[in-house]
């Protein structure tokens, strides 16, 4: 009977591990909460690239998680600033640098990004019949927002792949249509 017993907890051990790995990246992604939206301070929301500033009392959703990465991970690219005083905040998560615009970075949900384990390394990008290899380098945050840490923008959906200019060029969508894209990507 003991031994049973010590399989039994081994074994529900590796599923509460298994567990908490897919809170990351897995393959069911629930809402983990929300919050309320504060009013930003008068000029403390960037509204460049078409980002959204929080709306006060208004309730966002936040995640933990992101859908599975496979070799062909839906998503949806925006577009972010990745300079200094532009929409994207503050330097970049993984390295605590500014990148220009003209370069191919990305910021991944936070369940992409997992813990930065993503951080420098290269992603493929494809859409419009075109792919590009993007680096990434920063989270978009889907566990919070609406503060002067997050430029008092909205927490990121989970499934967002947040692109510099040069992505959205690379990729060949048209200027006036840049902001938001269906696409898919995997590691490179």
């Amino acid at each position: 009977m003991k031994t049973f017993g010590l399989k039994a907890s081994l074994l529900l051990i590796a599923i509460l591990i298994s567990t908490d790995c897919l809170n990351v990246e897995g393959q069911v992604c629930h809402p983990s909460g929300k919050i309320r939206g504060k009013k930003p301070p008068p000029g403390e929301c960037n509204q460049g690239n078409d980002s959204d500033c929080c709306k006060e009392g208004k309730l966002y959703t936040t995640y933990k998680c992101s859908p599975t990465v496979s070799s062909h991970t839906k998503a949806y690219l925006t577009l972010n600033g990745f300079e200094k005083d532009e929409d994207g905040g503050a330097p970049s998560e993984c390295d605590n640098q500014y990148h220009s615009d003209d370069t191919p970075v990305v910021a991944l949900s936070t369940g992409w990004y997992n813990k930065g384990s993503r951080c420098l390394n290269n992603i493929t990008i494809t859409a419009n019949g075109r792919s590009v290899v993007a680096m990434v380098v920063d989270e978009c945050d889907s566990t919070m927002g609406c503060d002067s840490d997050h430029d008092y923008q909205p927490p990121c959906a989970n499934n967002i792949v947040d692109a510099s200019r040069a992505v959205w060029k690379a990729l060949g969508v048209p200027q006036d249509q840049w902001g938001g894209l269906d696409i898919t990507w995997t590691n490179a």
